[in-house]
């Protein structure tokens, strides 16, 4: 009987590479999941923290990274300055980004998720200016999408963290956490089968 297929869910910290291979100057997710032949499905920016998936099977690889399949992603993003309606309205609609136009998204203004660990290194404020939060659900991925729209509508992203893509999430991990799930639950729910804590 044939193995398996592997899923893994990690919480990816800050600062660390969307890859095995090192790089010479950030920590790599070798230095956290110690599972041969496991690759990332999609990938999220070194500043950037959250749910990360990886898998040793290529095509749910392909269907979680490939536009194509829109699976919705989820982001928590830590703006500065007060979002309006007119700017949340202006990300639902889709932004001109210049190289392209985002296609819509779902933004709300919500309270600092309850429970957030805090980011190493903490972020830059600037006292005499405010910062919000506002979730983003997208069904596109190009590189630095959604630091790029909440600037274009005037609120520049301090700090980003996707807490889930699809059907899954985070929940109660950690930052450098990693589970296991069942394969592949991309609808129904949703079931543990370890967990790894540093």
């Amino acid at each position: 009987m044939a193995d398996m297929p592997r899923l893994i869910l990690f919480n990816k910290p800050y600062g660390v590479i969307t890859q095995f291979g090192d790089d010479g100057k950030h920590p790599t997710l070798k230095d956290f999941i110690p599972i041969p032949g496991v690759y990332p499905a999609g990938r999220l920016d070194v500043d950037s923290e959250g749910l990360l998936i990886l898998t040793d099977e290529g095509a749910l690889q392909h269907q979680l990274s490939h536009p194509r399949h829109k699976l919705p992603k989820t982001y928590w993003a830590q703006v500065e300055g007060v979002p309006t309606p007119e700017a949340l309205e202006a990300l639902r609609r889709g932004v001109d980004l210049g190289d392209f136009v985002t296609q819509p998204a779902q933004a709300r203004a919500i309270e600092e998720p309850p429970g957030l660990w805090a980011r190493t290194p903490p972020i830059r404020f600037r006292k005499e200016i405010p910062t919000a939060w506002i979730e983003l659900v997208i069904r596109e991925g190009k590189n630095r999408q959604v630091r790029r729209m909440t600037a274009k509508v005037g609120l520049p992203t301090l700090r980003l963290i996707r807490p889930a893509i699809g059907d899954w999430t985070l929940e109660e991990l950690q930052p450098g956490e990693w589970r296991e799930v069942p394969f592949p639950p991309i609808a129904g729910p949703r079931r543990t089968t370890s967990t790894n804590k540093r």
